[in-house]
């Protein structure tokens, strides 16, 4: 077990939101957290609205694909990130939970997924905060 935090991003496709926050707190948290992201029928690949949103923002997430929710993986987690997976989740007591209600970006253009990838990013910062709290942003 390492010392550092672990959080999991978890949604249906893991293929859109997942895929964004955790390439943000990949590239803004550097090695300081372990970064998970899974789906609970995850897509055959991640939505190229997304690659190109987040390569706007000098993010490359093109290496990274859907994978599927796996009990041990969520168990392991310090921190279990959900964005519409509902009760496909698993629930372990004594972890953290936080529900994103964000808009899904299947289907959309880079224009609609522009301002998810946006709030995505605030939120990593604020959940970066909280997790390392010595460290300024």
């Amino acid at each position: 077990m390492s010392d550092k935090p672990s959080v999991l991003f978890v949604c249906v496709h893991n293929a859109g939101r997942s895929q964004m926050a955790a390439g943000w707190l990949r590239h803004l948290a550097g090695d300081a957290v372990e970064v998970r992201s899974a789906g609970s029928a995850p897509a055959e690949s991640i939505n190229p609205a997304a690659v190109e949103a987040m390569r706007e923002a000098g993010i490359d997430i093109t290496d990274q694909t859907p994978k599927i929710l796996e009990y041990e993986v969520a168990q392991d987690s310090d921190v279990i990130i959900t964005m519409g997976c509902g009760d496909a989740c698993p629930v372990f007591p004594g972890k953290r939970y936080e529900d994103w209600k964000l808009d899904d970006p299947a289907g959309q253009g880079v224009e609609a997924v522009r301002p998810i990838r946006d709030e995505i990013k605030s939120r990593i910062e604020a959940l970066l905060a909280d997790l390392i709290p010595a460290r300024k942003p």
